[in-house]
């Protein structure tokens, strides 16, 4: 009995989290109130507060949610075993740009953290907790580019700060010109020549190399 209660505990849990992403996509996070989250999920107050202490925990625990399951993907790009970084790198990049498009979760969570959250009022540590997630996915770059330097496939005074850093900004700016334009251009379809644009950047723009 006991694990059947903890098993339906995460299923509310997981409802949760899904209505939250609902009502955060439609009317952003500043506006959003936990009983608009209570009721979009079906669930009491009572609830609503036994999984989660507020609005922020829910939040922290979307975008937890979302980032943990891309992290997996990016995985064998980071594993120095892998014998082509490189190509892995480009298969992941085009994977999550084309998922924007096609995955409704990714792409209210991308709304959601591009254009829907103000990072200031109730919301203000919420800053602090995407600056911390922001370092670590540039570290997680630069595992994945020190991979491919060490198997000659990219060069080897690659400036690997400089690159992780440069490399984040534009897979983060392409989403976020998407998602404001979505009907600019089909990013699904150009998702590929957009990735081999930034690894040819990786492979021969000196900007990106370290200074003798």
């Amino acid at each position: 009995m006991a694990r059947r209660t903890k098993e339906e505990a995460e299923i509310t849990r997981q409802q949760i989290l899904d209505s939250a992403e609902r009502v955060f996509a439609a009317k952003g996070v500043a506006h959003t109130t936990m009983a608009d989250i209570a009721v979009d999920a079906g669930v009491s107050r009572g609830a609503l507060y036994w999984h989660f202490t507020s609005k922020t925990d829910i939040f922290h625990a979307m975008f937890i949610r979302q980032h943990d399951a891309n992290k997996v993907v990016c995985a064998a790009a980071r594993n120095p075993e892998e014998a082509d970084p490189l190509s892995q790198m480009r298969s992941i990049l085009s994977h999550f740009l084309r998922k924007v498009v096609d995955d409704p979760q990714q792409r209210r969570v991308s709304e959601i953290l591009h254009h829907k959250c103000e990072l200031a009022g109730e919301q203000a540590d919420l800053r602090q907790h995407l600056q911390a997630t922001g370092d670590e996915i540039d570290q997680d770059i630069a595992l994945s580019l020190r991979n491919a330097v060490q198997r000659g496939q990219l060069p080897a005074d690659l400036d690997l700060r400089r690159a992780a850093i440069a490399m984040h900004a534009y897979i983060h700016g392409l989403i976020d010109n998407w998602l404001l334009r979505p009907d600019s251009y089909p990013l699904e379809r150009e998702a590929e020549a957009l990735v081999d644009a930034l690894l040819d950047m990786l492979r021969y723009s000196p900007a990106l190399r370290h200074k003798p």
